[in-house]
């Protein structure tokens, strides 16, 4: 992947980001009624990812905190986690394996009504997953080769851009959906392969390279905040 394809998250980023200050100047400036600065929430969250056999959905729990500027613009810190561990999955031979844990923090902004809201959000951040990466050993040499296999994790960039729903039954209580494009970018990274001699039966390791991309991967959130 080119340079300039990875510099679009941070671009949209950037972006929002303009956005959100035009509208938290304008906001400082009208006379509107004060929300809760603070909220915590927690939810139930999906994320639909590449896998050998297509596109598989990963069921998970998070939390968030949420500070409010304003009406208009608040900063979020969010961070997920996905329990399943699946042990081979992924387009570059495994590298979304593991337990997936996500850490994120951004921006909402948007407009905010009586009884409800609806918000863009921006959301940079770390994906990790936990067995991302097989190394492969071999100790001795022919046929009677010891073969080791060691699994590590990996961390990616990641950028969660979507937008988000609320609603207000009370002053405290907020139900809330979100749905988004959650950017992941994968690094170039060196690996091994392992093969076996065609005449000797021994294991041979072929080293290869994994080429940087940046995939798209939907993500659903369902939960509900308190605002104090």
């Amino acid at each position: 992947m080119n340079r300039s394809n990875f510099l679009i998250p941070l671009k949209l980023i950037s972006l929002l980001g303009l956005l959100c200050f035009s509208l938290q100047v304008s906001a400082q400036t009208a006379q509107t009624d004060e929300v809760p600065k603070f909220e915590v929430g927690i939810h139930f969250t999906s994320i639909t990812k590449p896998d050998f056999n297509g596109p598989s959905t990963e069921a998970g729990v998070g939390a968030r905190f949420t500070f409010n500027l304003n009406r208009s613009v608040a900063l979020e810190a969010v961070g997920n986690l996905f329990p399943h561990s699946c042990r081979f999955c992924g387009g570059n031979l495994g590298d979304n394996s593991g337990i997936i844990k996500q850490g994120l923090f951004g921006v909402k902004a948007g407009k905010r009504f009586e009884k409800w809201g609806i918000f863009a959000k921006a959301r940079p951040g770390v994906v990790t997953f936990g067995q991302a990466n097989t190394i492969y050993t071999i100790n001795g040499t022919g046929p009677s080769a010891v073969v080791g296999a060691q699994r590590r994790g990996i961390s990616n960039f990641a950028a969660d851009l979507g937008g988000v729903l609320e609603f207000y039954p009370s002053k405290h209580i907020v139900p809330r959906f979100e749905a988004g494009d959650t950017l992941i970018h994968y690094g170039r990274r060196q690996s091994n392969f392992l093969t076996f001699d065609p005449f000797t039966n021994a294991p041979i390791l072929i080293p290869f390279t994994t080429r940087s991309e940046t995939r798209h991967n939907f993500q659903f959130v369902a939960g509900a905040g308190w605002r104090f």
